[in-house]
């Protein structure tokens, strides 16, 4: 089209914001090379900026969304809409903007379907599904777990039939609380999944479907199917509900589609094929495994305990834990508490040692992950397996079997040392209150298997990570408090123009991000000629010829980090050298810093960074990122920040370099440099 046109844009990534920011740039600049002007509303970790109003979307004559994660598209009805990864807006801009205005306008509130060219794979689409339950369904067990944990540790009193609290008690109440959020978190896991396939049409079926998987006398279960149940339901109410939103109706039909038909159909579908279909195996198996245990009880004590610990590691609260957990407390009647003993070991294992592993390498883990790993901690000293349910839902290839090896061997090891415990019950708890016989057997048992179980995992998501290619584990959903499937709109801060031709929103298309406070200045050489030259909070605050490396030819990409964060170091800017090296690589196993283009932005927030670092490395040669166009690296732009200002001023620097490095003459001039100094005038001109 000749004519100038209005375009929206929406630019998101899951991880930082650089991806963010680099895709919004050349969307503008490739928009102005068209005649075109342009609006980019950008989504990342700093939240949403140049929000869209109502205006825009009027005047717009097409959209683009080049996101990595779920974005509300309901409002872009009857526009012409093209969606695409992330990258695309990188590499392919002017492809996108071309293709929007050439879209066929959407008479219906489009959904989030990349061409079939861009869209993801299955598996993609069900780990971000996977990861949206998981993270909305944390604060609830983490909220009911320590409620209950409180409740039982303060109000409990050990009877036969487990700890008991007074009801006329306040820990009563309390108790009570802690139970009603954990009931609701199969539900919360399985709406959200199914509400990150289908959008709003999923949650309501979702959410209802994980009710009837936790409420087994539905199906004639003695327990619910637990979160295993809700995965199900989820992916089942969230697909359902997608096939269902692609019939084609009647306009006048359209507007009742979502809200009623969607929500009725799949939630009786769901229902449906839940009760009928999927609960008689589960009450079948249910009643399978129980004659099992009955078969083991008088043989080898070795293998009963073993089979308990497993079955108890195994699901967490589900039917298969609830059999060997009701096995184990039915025989405390009977005059025989060693069953129980076996299984109270075992149940401490899973949240004990997830939350160890996730202190012994916590570049494995997200930040959500690491404060759901303190959690599971306290869950599991008294007794509530729960705790771990957060890590297995979301990697369970790698967590489920490892908590069953600890729980192995944690309830073989009881059964060898003899351990009973009389109340039903378990978790070091039940010792402490005195309900346990051999106490150290039974704490034996507990450190034995947690062990194990953190060692399986850490060896397990390792070996995940070195497969496909990272060098972490943590999922790429985690350096931001929420994950992919997260919908986006946590507030809006000051708009950032972007790149526009003939008008106001052009002008400011180069101009960095709000300028945040200036941080804290280093201590070290180089931080009274910096902090005398500028007090404007740029980029250059935090950067100095002393933190400058050219020439890093037949590096590794883990050598070059560790090179850039040494030399703030000598400046005083870093206090340990390791402990932010560790940080920023973890950072990369969430996902590529690599942005392409030759570019690299490697970035880490540090209890151990004294104050903010931007330090830079030059190859000719090249080091190999894995960056997202495949392409070796050769402008490298390392960010570290302390950890109580790892909010907007990271995100700040790495906006500005990012908008900064999309232009080419900048990219060449940092080449062509033949000195620090000339780095330094070179990042002045562009950046100061």
């Amino acid at each position: 089209m000749s004519d100038t046109q209005r375009i929206l844009a929406i630019t998101a990534c899951p991880t930082g914001i650089a991806h963010t920011f680099m895709a919004a740039e050349n969307l503008g600049q490739a928009a102005q090379r068209l005649g075109h002007e342009i609006k980019v509303e950008t989504h990342g970790s700093i939240g949403v900026e140049n929000a869209l109003t109502a205006e825009d979307i009027d005047r717009a004559a097409a959209v683009v969304v080049a996101a990595d994660k779920q974005v509300d598209l309901t409002r872009f009805a009857g526009k012409r809409v093209v969606t695409a990864p992330v990258a695309d807006g990188i590499r392919r801009p002017e492809e996108l903007i071309r293709e929007a205005l050439a879209a066929t306008p959407r008479a219906e509130a489009p959904r989030q379907e990349a061409r079939d060219d861009a869209r993801p794979g299955v598996g993609t689409t069900v780990y971000k599904a996977l990861m949206n339950g998981v993270s909305h369904m944390i604060p609830f067990v983490v909220a009911g777990g320590l409620l209950l944990a409180v409740s039982l540790s303060l109000g409990g009193t050990p009877t036969p039939e487990g700890l008991v609290i007074p009801e006329d008690s306040f820990w009563y109440v309390i108790s009570q609380v802690g139970a009603l959020a954990f009931t609701l978190m199969v539900p919360v896991l399985s709406g959200y999944i199914a509400y990150a396939i289908a959008d709003r049409p999923g949650l309501a079926p979702g959410m209802i479907g994980g009710f009837i998987a936790n409420t087994g006398a539905l199906y004639g279960s003695d327990s619910g199917a637990g979160f295993i149940g809700a995965i199900v339901t989820g992916f089942l109410a969230g697909y359902v509900a997608l096939a269902i939103k692609k019939i084609p109706v009647h306009r006048y039909i359209a507007p009742i589609w979502p809200i009623i038909v969607i929500p009725v159909l799949t939630t009786l579908v769901v229902a449906l094929l839940f009760v009928y279909v999927l609960g008689a195996p589960i009450a079948g198996a249910f009643a399978a495994l129980t004659a099992f245990l009955a078969g083991l009880e008088g043989g080898s004590v070795i293998l009963l305990g073993a089979v308990l610990g497993a079955m108890i590691a195994f699901d967490m609260g589900g039917p298969v834990n609830k059999t060997a957990f009701l096995f184990g407390g039915g025989l405390i009647a009977a005059g025989n508490a060693a069953p129980m003993g076996m299984v109270a070991a075992a149940i401490a294992v899973p949240p004990l040692g997830m939350g160890l592993a996730t202190l012994l390498r916590r570049r494995y883990f997200t930040v959500q992950e690491r404060e759901s790993g303190i959690a599971a901690l306290f869950m599991g000293f008294f007794g509530i397996t729960e705790g771990a349910i957060p890590f297995a839902a979301a990697r369970p290839l790698q967590v489920i079997p490892a908590n069953m090896l600890g729980g192995t061997v944690a309830g073989a090891v009881a059964a060898v040392l003899a351990v009973e415990d009389n109340v039903m019950h378990g978790g070091p708890i039940v010792a402490v209150l005195g309900a346990v016989e051999n106490v150290a057997g039974f704490f034996a048992a507990i450190v034995v298997g947690l062990v194990v179980t953190a060692l399986t995992a850490l060896f397990l998501l390792g070996l995940s990570a070195r497969r496909n290619g990272g060098e972490g584990a943590a999922a790429d959903h985690g350096e931001s408090t929420g994950t992919e499937g997260d919908r986006i709109g946590a507030g809006e801060r000051e708009p950032v123009a972007v790149g526009a031709a003939g008008g106001s929103t052009a002008a400011a298309a180069a101009s960095p991000a709000p300028a945040a406070p200036p941080a804290p200045a280093p201590s070290g050489p180089a931080a009274g000629a910096r902090s005398e030259e500028r007090s404007t909070g740029s980029v250059l605050d935090y950067l100095s010829e002393d933190t400058v490396l050219l020439d890093v030819d037949g590096a590794r990409r883990d050598d070059v980090v560790r090179r850039l964060v040494e030399l703030g170091a000598a400046t005083g800017q870093v206090r340990d050298v390791d402990a932010v090296v560790a940080a920023a690589l973890a950072r990369e196993g969430q996902g590529t810093t690599g942005v392409g283009q030759g570019i690299a932005i490697p970035h880490a927030k540090s209890a151990e960074v004294a104050a903010p670092l931007v330090a830079f490395a030059r190859s000719t040669e090249g080091v190999q990122w894995e960056s997202m166009d495949g392409e070796p690296v050769h402008l490298v732009f390392l960010i570290a920040v302390p950890q109580e200002q790892a909010g907007d001023e990271h995100l700040r620097i790495l906006a500005t370099l990012s908008r900064a490095l999309t232009r080419t003459e900048f990219r060449n001039s940092l080449l062509e440099a033949r000195s620090r100094s000339e780095v330094i005038r070179v990042l002045e001109d562009r950046l100061g």
